[in-house]
């Protein structure tokens, strides 16, 4: 892809013309919000979890900046409600597993996530990723049933 015009500085436009081309190669990149479950399902390696994986070829995971810190409450909270046997290496390698997977963490703004959570009657975790994928214009992932429906309410697009 070409631009012609008259210019002083021939390089400026091909410069430009690249960066436009990165930007338009950039659109045809789908990003997703992803929410603690499916990062626990693939470091958990859950049944299912190489379809998660599969569903998230080629995209780039965003979610919110809470995500390191839910799933190192999850994996305690599921030790000590007794919902798995891990042990403490189990914990410690699920949570180093989890952390390798790629993802960009955003900010996203909690007053509305907690409006969210108020009005959906859902925990403000949930929430969150509700309000990420609201502000980010992304479609979700998630293994929360709920959430999921909550989610196709708000017309946010999810990923089955």
């Amino acid at each position: 892809m070409s631009y012609w015009c008259t210019v002083r500085n021939p390089v400026a436009v091909r410069y430009y013309s690249v960066d436009k081309f990165i930007s338009q190669l950039y659109n045809y990149v789908m990003d997703i919000v992803a929410d603690a479950s499916t990062f626990l399902s693939v470091a958990l390696e859950e049944a299912g979890y190489h379809a998660l994986i599969e569903k998230t070829i080629g995209k780039l995971i965003v979610s919110p900046e809470v995500l390191p810190y839910e799933i190192g409450n999850a994996l305690i909270a599921g030790k000590k409600r007794k919902r798995h046997q891990l042990t403490d290496k189990d914990i410690h390698l699920a949570y180093a597993r989890s952390q390798r997977i790629p993802v960009r963490l955003v900010q996203i703004r909690i007053d509305e996530a907690l409006k969210l959570a108020l009005r959906w009657n859902i925990y403000a975790y949930d929430a969150y990723y509700l309000q990420c994928a609201r502000e980010n214009e992304l479609p979700l992932l998630s293994l929360d049933e709920n959430m999921l429906k909550i989610a196709k309410a708000m017309k946010i697009t999810v990923m089955e």
